[in-house]
């Protein structure tokens, strides 16, 4: 892989397939990779990131990307991934935005307050923030800039026991009856996060967290 400059900034404009119900307007995917800008690193600071995060804020990439909403048109969302993955990221979601895949919302977590709580309510694509893993004083693989949780409330969070802490999840708790923006094994979007090796929290035993995809599989 290719690394990046510090200062480099890679795009990509790639045609989409046509899909019924977009805009004639929304037939390019394009996804920008850029350094942390300094207004965006002060925005994080106590809030995502903080010191003594195994990552620092030079070793992260701001990926700029289209995707699909629920409304079947094409929108601008950014996540923010470690600078080693970052490409590979950007081609995960060109693939899902040319199959039509829709995602509900893609904001920083910064515009939770830092909260994963407050991003999931919103069904909020997300990747990067520092924080321990759920139930664990270890690092979450979002701490690193490695993992990546997708529309969390069609997806969720379900305990070993079968709860969730997300009222909205509850209807997707019979993952069986598949709907739009749902995650299953056969589905585009873990064939597509499978294609560059990353794992899938659905496979876990015991909780099982269907919105989150690692570098690890953790």
């Amino acid at each position: 892989m290719n690394r990046l400059l510090p200062t480099a900034l890679l795009a990509f404009a790639l045609s989409a397939a046509f899909i019924p119900g977009a805009s004639s307007s929304s037939a390019t995917f394009r996804g920008k990779i850029s350094p942390l800008s300094p207004a965006l690193r002060a925005q994080m600071t106590g809030v995502s990131w903080h010191r003594g995060c195994p990552v620092p804020l030079s070793g992260l990439r701001l990926l700029t990307l289209s995707y699909r909403g629920f409304d079947r048109r094409a929108h601008s969302g950014r996540l923010i991934v470690k600078r080693s993955v970052a490409k590979q990221v950007v081609g995960v979601f060109r693939k899902l935005y040319q199959a039509g895949f829709p995602i509900r919302r893609m904001q920083l977590v910064d515009a939770y307050g830092g909260s994963d709580f407050r991003s999931i309510e919103a069904d909020n694509t997300s990747a990067f923030n520092c924080r321990a893993a759920t139930g664990s004083s270890n690092w979450s693989n979002h701490a690193y800039g490695l993992a990546i949780d997708v529309n969390p409330i069609e997806n969720p969070y379900v305990t070993a026991s079968g709860s969730v802490a997300h009222t909205a999840s509850r209807p997707y708790l019979n993952r069986s009856r598949i709907r739009r923006g749902m995650a299953y094994p056969s589905g585009v979007l873990v064939r597509t996060f499978r294609s560059i090796g990353w794992g899938w929290g659905g496979y876990w035993s015991g909780d099982r967290d269907y919105q989150h995809f690692s570098a690890n599989g953790r």
